[in-house]
């Protein structure tokens, strides 16, 4: 078992920092100076080390690029009023990581390697935590096969990196949304809980049809009936009703836990909202619409926080929603950025100080 001192750190000669404009950034392309790599070996973890960010060398054999045995995290570090770094909810990310791991039948990460190692990555790579508002340190933890070989067998070796990027918002504006009733993202059985490569991979062709109709992510239904609502492209979704709000349940296992849906369905209820986790169709979905009883339709995710969805498409039938008028969806945004920045009491032991 590997410990937090017997994580090796090599320092970049220079950071890249002080050729960027962390002002205006776009999601997911610029990394900082340092990486986590750690390989697992023999029944063990091995290797674990801090060093210079840089390219991998790999097989062309190498297992996931056939198989699919990779999974990966997304979690964000912010800086406060006072310029202090903390990182939100790193514990849930960790274990939801490692639920994906046995799904996938590949070996769990321990606890110090992953928290740790990323608050030791984070400190060393402080400095690119951005301070403007909206603004973030995203952090991708991912693990892949890498056995040198061509057969359907779980791998016996795996890479676990954890890689840094600052960022900006991910939804700048109101989204159009296009309920899918084609294609499947999943199934009860399947993978849909866990965050794998594959669930985003087989999503691609789906959004990239939606997009060419002037959408910009699809809200899936379920594989059968094609009626039951789960989740969008890279969010968990919430409708308000009234004082309800309303988010598909968890319990077909289609669903991926998130760690921001969990954060919203809390502070909903210090709204004084009553959260509701339940199988809705479409149906019934277009029905509330209809008699005006729909105000508000929001995704949530660590990539895209809380955003806004102004319209939603079924076959025939569009959904408008005004959100200049949205009331919940802006509030619990602002109560959620306000714990980020240090500018209310983190009352849940959310935010974990780097």
């Amino acid at each position: 078992m590997v410990g937090v001192l017997d994580i090796n750190v090599t320092k970049a000669a220079t950071s890249k920092l002080d050729s960027l404009d962390l002002t205006n950034l776009p999601f997911g392309r610029v990394f900082t100076d340092h990486m986590l790599e750690a390989d697992y070996e023999d029944g063990e973890w091995k290797s674990v080390e801090i060093k210079p960010y840089q390219p991998l060398l790999m097989e062309p054999s190498m297992a996931a690029l056939h198989y699919g045995q990779a999974i990966f995290e997304g979690i964000k570090a912010y800086r406060d009023q006072q310029g202090q770094v903390s990182i939100f909810r790193p514990m849930d990310n960790f274990r939801r990581f490692n639920i994906s791991a046995e799904r996938m039948f590949m070996p769990t990460v321990p606890e110090e390697i992953f928290i740790d190692g990323l608050k030791m990555l984070i400190d060393l790579d402080r400095d690119w935590v951005p301070s403007q508002a909206d603004h973030s340190l995203y952090i991708r933890p991912v693990m892949f096969a890498t056995d040198p070989m061509i057969g359907v067998k779980p791998s016996d070796s795996y890479k676990f990196l954890i890689l840094l990027s600052p960022t900006g918002p991910y939804y700048v504006a109101p989204m159009k949304i296009y309920v899918e009733e084609k294609y499947t993202r999943a199934a009860p059985g399947g993978v849909g809980f866990s965050k794998n490569a594959g669930n985003y991979g087989g999503s691609m062709l789906a959004t990239a049809l939606a997009k060419k109709q002037g959408y910009d992510q699809v809200l899936w239904t379920d594989a059968f009936e094609h009626k039951y609502l789960q989740e969008v492209g890279t969010m968990n979704v919430f409708f308000i009703v009234g004082n309800k709000a309303i988010t598909p349940s968890l319990a077909d296992g289609t669903i991926l836990a998130g760690v921001t849906r969990d954060s919203a369905i809390t502070v909903l209820q210090e709204m004084g909202l009553k959260v509701e986790e339940s199988r809705i169709t479409i149906d019934e979905l277009i029905d509330l619409h209809k008699t005006g009883q729909l105000r508000e339709v929001f995704g949530t995710g660590t990539a895209a926080t809380i955003s806004m969805i102004k319209e939603l498409k079924y076959k025939d039938y569009v959904m408008h929603f005004d959100t200049e008028q949205a009331v919940t969806a802006p509030e619990l945004k602002r109560r959620l950025t306000a714990l980020r920045e240090g500018k209310s009491p983190d009352r849940h032991g959310w935010m974990v100080r780097v």
